[in-house]
């Protein structure tokens, strides 16, 4: 049932300093107690959450038990090392470079990327650049179906809508980098005895904003109960670089630069934040009208929007399923 309830964006506020000891005591109790691990695995991309993890681990465990992992690959930002970088020194931590590309040119992931491209795209190759993008899902109701932008090796940009094999075959190739990173972070946790710290924020955890058996894949989480929002009021608090804290959210996955809003949320992520904590508040689609600045059926949109994603991220959730022994 909903409820008639002012709203804003002060419903998300926290005080940062009882949230940093709450988490920091609950991960000592998860890496040292209950999973008996001697420290933790963080892989760091430059990103508010990695960052905020890595500072969160630090103060939990001490700069001694970190071990920080810079996993680039061919389509990585340059940024993406440099403001790694940053936060490792920021805490003396211990770090390590592992490039990923020939991993993954190994398992053929560019080419496998390429040739489902080329179902949309059949010229597309050498030199040319990509991501793909989602169309705005506030402007009608319509079929979230994803388009694929190309830049050509003279800067001609088009984009072009993808068929349902195009695009899974695009995203099926793209997951090896996910999974990839994930099996060095866990290399290194068996080497050293160390447990892996998990960065997805509430939002992504919530709306399936994570490949399974990739960045989804954790021995504990510290900020999946956490909105975006929140997640940059605990980065201010803990002294997380400021250059990080400005830099916009991005996947990093694709060549050419892409939004998280532009892949995959279609909307700003602060009010995406206030979107889902709404919906998990029976707050009615009128009420929130004014704190986002979009009229009551483009909200009732997006409430839709959060809906649907549950549904599909139960199987990115879901543990393996046992099958039942035979009868006697």
């Amino acid at each position: 049932m909903t409820v008639a309830t002012p709203i804003s964006l002060d419903a998300l506020r926290i005080d940062p300093v009882r949230e940093t000891e709450r988490i920091t005591a609950a991960i000592r109790e998860a890496v040292l107690n209950q999973l008996r691990r001697k420290g933790a695995v963080i892989g760091v991309s430059g990103g508010i959450d990695s960052s905020v993890v890595a500072f969160l681990c630090a103060r939990a465990l001490e700069s001694r038990r970190l071990q920080i992992l810079f996993m680039p690959e061919a389509d990585s930002s340059q940024d993406s090392i440099r403001l790694g970088r940053l936060v490792a020194e920021s805490l003396g931590a211990r770090s390590a470079l592992e490039d990923i590309s020939p991993i993954l040119q190994g398992a053929r992931c560019y080419q496998r990327r390429d040739e489902s491209i080329r179902l949309a795209v059949p010229e597309y190759g050498d030199g040319y650049k990509c991501k793909i993008v989602l169309p705005n899902l506030l402007e009608a109701d319509r079929y979230a179906i994803f388009s694929v932008v190309v830049q050509s090796p003279g800067g001609e940009r088009r984009k072009v809508r993808l068929s349902r094999e195009a695009y899974l075959g695009v995203v099926a190739a793209t997951n090896f980098k996910q999974r990839t990173r994930k099996m060095l972070e866990y290399y290194y946790a068996d080497l050293l005895q160390y447990a892996v710290a998990g960065t997805p924020n509430r939002l992504e955890y919530d709306q399936g904003f994570f490949v399974k058996n990739g960045d989804g894949a954790a021995d504990f989480k510290p900020i999946a109960h956490l909105y975006k929002s929140q997640v940059f009021q605990l980065a201010a608090y803990l002294g997380v670089p400021e250059e990080i804290q400005r830099r916009p959210p991005t996947t990093d996955t694709y060549s050419l630069e892409q939004s998280q809003e532009e892949f995959y949320f279609s909307l700003p992520l602060e009010k995406m934040d206030l979107c889902v904590y709404g919906k998990d508040h029976g707050i009615a689609a009128a009420d929130l009208c004014a704190a986002l600045d979009l009229d009551e059926p483009q909200v009732a949109r997006v409430y839709r929007m959060i809906d649907s994603k549950r549904r599909m991220a139960q199987y990115l959730h879901a543990a393996p399923v046992p099958l039942p022994p035979a009868e006697a």
